[in-house]
């Protein structure tokens, strides 16, 4: 929670702060996220408005997750900008009596508590947006062999002898024909005139 008494309700008041945080549980997705107790740190702007608080800040985390190509794990350093803003409580009777008519907008709306406000949901929704649906350990990663599963990085040059099972039967077929071929090759003429 961060406090907001300093600012009072005077439009146009200002405050700098800089905090470090503890991440909390799930902040991420499958593959990648913000390790639960990671430290985030937090450079924020709080600004008193009329209708309430507004929040700008920047957010800086470790990643921790896998190459979704070889699985290999991987670090990274998110830095996500975010933007909100917190309504005084009595901010909604105002809007009310205003009618603005629009209902999705007003569950949205986030309110300051006892001239605090809390970060997290906020902190997740900007974080979690920002990560990369696939992260990769590089650009050009090849990934794992299809066959046997070892990283191709490890071994450019790997590779499998492997023919589809579903044609093995022509491919003993083809063998077999060229082995014919070369039984009924027509013999060299050196030969025939040797035999006669």
């Amino acid at each position: 929670m961060f406090d907001t008494r300093e600012l009072g309700r005077r439009p146009g008041a200002l405050k700098r702060v800089s905090r470090s945080v503890v991440a909390p549980k799930d902040l991420g997705i499958e593959v990648i996220g913000v390790r639960e107790g990671a430290t985030i740190e937090l450079d924020l702007r709080l600004e008193s408005v009329m209708e309430g608080v507004l929040v700008t800040g920047t957010a800086r985390a470790p990643l921790t997750g896998e190459c979704v190509r070889c699985l290999e794990p991987l670090e990274r350093e998110l830095e996500v900008d975010f933007q909100e803003m917190y309504s005084y409580p009595d901010a909604d009777d105002r809007s009310r009596e205003a009618d603005t008519g629009d209902d999705a907008e007003e569950e949205d709306m986030l309110f300051l508590e006892a001239d605090l406000f809390d970060l997290e949901p906020v902190l997740r929704d900007a974080v979690v947006l920002a990560l990369p649906l696939q992260p990769v350990c590089r650009e050009d990663c090849p990934g794992l062999c299809a066959d046997c599963g070892a990283r191709l990085a490890d071994d450019p040059d790997h590779h499998h002898e492997s023919a589809d099972i579903r044609w093995a039967a022509l491919q003993g077929l083809a063998e077999t024909m060229r082995d014919g071929e070369k039984d009924n090759a027509p013999r060299e003429r050196g030969d025939d005139s040797q035999e006669k």
